[in-house]
């Protein structure tokens, strides 16, 4: 298993102690790439491929996530937004299918695609276009890759906030509590061990898709 980071060395140092503890039988490796930047997003794959050999899943969950208006939005801020939270992923789909030839893709969105809320613009935008972009590399891909999509919910904390933060807004989801990352984990199986899935979106979200109770 590949884990990426960017500037986050020692969390990726971390995780991989941690997993190389829980499954001492498997190879663990780092790699660092900054996915704003399209030449090192191209370079990813074939390194990836280089040290580990072909690959059957691509789990693209990097993303930037800062709270902006519409009428806010500046066009710095939605460079860096497009360029993580779609670009990226684009390149690595795209990369994948014709290196690796064959797998699992599964990209996380967010159940903001669900609403047209505007608080975080670019973002919500982001993750739109990044789940009509997994229905259209599913139709593509198959049979030889499954392309599906997970929106997770409340997850963790934008920056700036705590857990506080997560608590409050959960009291006008169906569930009303965080879901953490436990939802996210389980749907990744669900997605992998059902092999007639493709271009399909699991809402790990508590139903917040639904709408908030009043």
């Amino acid at each position: 298993m590949v884990i990426h980071y960017n500037s986050s060395k020692q969390g990726a140092e971390d995780l991989i102690s941690e997993l190389a503890s829980d499954f001492p039988e498997q190879k663990f490796i780092t790699i660092q790439c900054n996915l704003a930047n399209g030449y090192e997003t191209e370079k990813l794959i074939p390194q990836v491929v280089s040290e580990t050999g072909q690959f059957d899943l691509l789990v693209n969950n990097a993303s930037v996530f800062k709270k902006s208006y519409l009428i806010e939005t500046t066009v710095e801020l939605m460079d860096e937004h497009i360029a993580v939270n779609l670009k990226a992923p684009f390149i690595l789909m795209r990369d994948f299918a014709n290196i690796c030839k064959k797998g699992n893709i599964i990209n996380l969105v967010d159940t903001r695609i669900s609403s047209n809320k505007s608080n975080f613009a670019i973002y919500s935008l982001s993750k739109k276009a990044l789940w009509d972009l997994t229905r259209m590399a599913a139709l593509e891909l198959a049979p030889d890759i499954r392309v599906n999509a997970i929106a997770p919910g409340i997850t963790l904390p934008p920056e700036g906030e705590n857990e506080k933060y997560l608590s409050n807004l959960a009291e006008n989801i169906p569930m009303k509590r965080p879901g953490g990352l436990d939802p996210v984990l389980k749907s990744l199986d669900y997605i992998i061990e059902n092999d007639y899935l493709t271009g399909q979106l699991i809402f790990a979200d508590g139903g917040e898709n639904l709408g908030f109770k009043v």
